[in-house]
């Protein structure tokens, strides 16, 4: 079950937060809780925040474990500009433009397959027309590949191995 925790008017520039939301995508929320405590950046503040409260969330409105979680989705939207003026020489005014942002973090359960599962997704169900036609098939892909392309003998003359320079690197 997705829970959902959202940050708004975050007053941070858009572009300096993804930097630091791709860091914990897909991760789980343990790894992403460190992550997220030891990186250098003015978003990882706010963006420990929200995680902690989207835990909250899991935990105590949805009856989930900590442990069981992972960040499904983590995006990062533009909030609305402030715009300010900063004087400028000669009587000129050069606008600045304070950028905002809205994060929305998911967390979902991470699924349980068994053993059973993952065997049914090796084992491939074909029919014997099918294995018939598969051998064949791969045969003509391998000639297609040994086939010498045209195109690229006639466009470049071949030389000859006493002609050719060999150039090496200095050992310093």
């Amino acid at each position: 079950m997705p829970v959902a925790a959202k940050l708004q008017y975050l007053r941070i520039a858009p572009r300096k937060v993804r930097s630091v939301a791709d860091l914990i995508r897909g991760k789980k929320t343990e790894r992403a809780n460190a992550i997220l405590s030891f990186t250098n950046k003015a978003a990882t503040v706010p963006l420990l925040k929200l995680l902690k409260s989207a835990l909250a969330n899991a935990k105590n409105n949805f009856g989930l474990e900590e442990s069981n979680l992972y960040i499904a989705k983590i995006f990062v939207n533009e909030g609305p500009t402030l715009k300010r003026w900063r004087a400028r020489a000669r009587g000129q005014a050069y606008e600045i433009m304070k950028r905002t942002s809205h994060v929305t973090l998911v967390l979902d359960e991470i699924a349980k397959t068994g053993k059973a599962d993952k065997k049914a997704k090796k084992t491939r169900i074909t029919t014997p027309e099918q294995e018939l036609k598969e051998p064949a098939a791969e045969k003509e892909i391998k000639k297609e590949k040994q086939k010498p392309r045209p195109d690229l003998e006639t466009s470049r003359p071949r030389i000859e191995k006493e002609s050719r320079r060999v150039f090496r690197r200095k050992a310093f």
